[in-house]
């Protein structure tokens, strides 16, 4: 059986799921596990297609000290015990640049140029880059693919994507790019089977979870993002502050004394929710707490996000429907409830019993704009991107040998 892997690799864990190909190149999830503590507590835990746990080790510190031990350990244990050889590996990796505006096959030239965008996602991007120069090196013939979080948004027009400063900086790549476009790619892709009648209209789509962010859509395609230049603005999220005046940055340094190196440390890892509250980056927490600036996060979380859907629907001149999709926006009903008393004025109602239940639809029926739960997929994305691409190669291939 041909499988197809998928990684999605972070600082302390690396996130994997293998797909076998069927007939028609239809996918089916085989397995789902992640190697995470990495570096503290190592453990492999991984589920079968059913969701029935296949895998639950501990391992000492000192053997997965980084992302590529925990590969070579989670790649042993599937090739050795699970018999799975991949014909390919599709990666998330976060930023692309100017340079890719699709999904590509990966050497170390690609690798190379990637590198050069780590400053602008680094609790991201260096992690992504990570396990793909390990099968590089360790598995140079099997191929890998790499799959942008910024390749949805590069459908934005210029007004959307120019920031207001020089052109020659724009033209070195500084332009607002957007991110987690493979989310939000499913979701445009799942939405005419889930909402038939507004699939193609002016839709706001929120992906809330640790990072978190708001795209336009219309027709399927993102025309504007609350996110740009890097992972940092737009909405608050866990420990990253969402849109802040530059101004700050400013005083930070000339006030405070502090580097480039802290700023970027304050900016990704202490501020947004974490920061706000003082309590936690978990809204799992933060709802469950007592704590007036637990509270505070909250409220401010859902109104920022009721601000920037009044952005989005002016980017769309309208909105026909909005969607509610990751960690957040899938599981708190509370979050949700919230989020829609913001958008009261654009005439959203909510049925407090089919929210309850995190039902796909969760609007009143009297509300003038559907509002949908629709749980997100990226690495269905990945697989389904990286088989596309070992195809057009193949197709590739048998041209030039007929031309031959």
């Amino acid at each position: 059986m041909d499988t197809i892997l998928v990684v999605n690799a972070g600082s302390s864990s690396v996130k994997f799921q293998v797909y076998s190909i069927e007939g028609d190149g239809i996918l089916r999830r085989q397995l789902k596990g992640q190697m995470d503590g990495i570096g503290s507590r190592p453990r492999l835990r991984a589920s079968g297609s059913t969701g029935d746990p296949v895998a639950d080790r501990a391992y000492p510190i000192e053997a997965v000290p980084d992302v590529p031990a925990a590969m070579d350990i989670a790649g042993a244990w599937l090739r050795d015990e699970q018999r799975i050889h991949p014909i390919a590996v599709g990666h998330r990796v976060v930023h692309g640049g100017p340079d890719y505006d699709r999904p590509i096959q990966l050497d170390h030239g690609v690798v190379t140029r990637l590198e050069r965008y780590i400053a602008l996602a680094p609790l991201h991007q260096p992690h992504n880059l990570a396990p793909i120069r390990s099968i590089l090196g360790n598995f140079p013939e099997l191929p890998q693919v790499a799959c942008f979080d910024t390749a949805f948004h590069r459908t934005h027009s210029a007004v959307a994507d120019h920031y207001a400063i020089p052109h020659h900086l724009y033209a070195e790549g500084v332009r607002r790019y957007g991110f987690h476009g493979l989310s939000y790619e499913y979701i445009a892709k799942t939405l005419p089977k889930v909402a038939p009648k507004v699939a193609n209209g002016r839709i706001i789509v929120a992906h809330l979870g640790s990072g978190a962010s708001m795209c336009a859509l219309s027709v399927g395609r993102s025309v504007e993002s609350t996110m740009g230049f890097t992972a940092l603005d737009g909405l608050p999220m866990g420990t990253r502050p969402g849109q802040i005046d530059p101004g700050v940055v400013l005083y930070l340094i000339s006030e405070k004394g502090m580097s480039a190196s802290n700023i970027q440390n304050f900016l990704y890892r202490d501020c947004g929710l974490k920061g706000l509250s003082g309590v936690s980056n978990d809204m799992r927490v933060l709802e469950s707490s007592d704590d007036p600036r637990a509270r505070l996060a909250v409220e401010y979380f859902c109104y920022r996000i009721g601000l920037s859907a009044g952005m989005l629907a002016a980017a769309l001149q309208g909105l026909d429907a909005f969607v509610f999709t990751a960690g957040i926006g899938e599981n708190s009903a509370t979050i949700r409830a919230h989020v829609a008393g913001q958008l009261a004025w654009l005439g959203v109602t909510l049925n407090q019993a089919e929210n309850t239940r995190h039902s796909q639809l969760i609007s009143g029926p009297d509300s003038r704009i559907p509002v949908y739960v629709v749980p997100t997929d990226e690495e269905l994305m990945i697989a389904q991107h990286t088989l596309s691409v070992l195809m057009n190669r193949t197709s590739s291939n048998q041209r030039q040998e007929r031309a031959s």
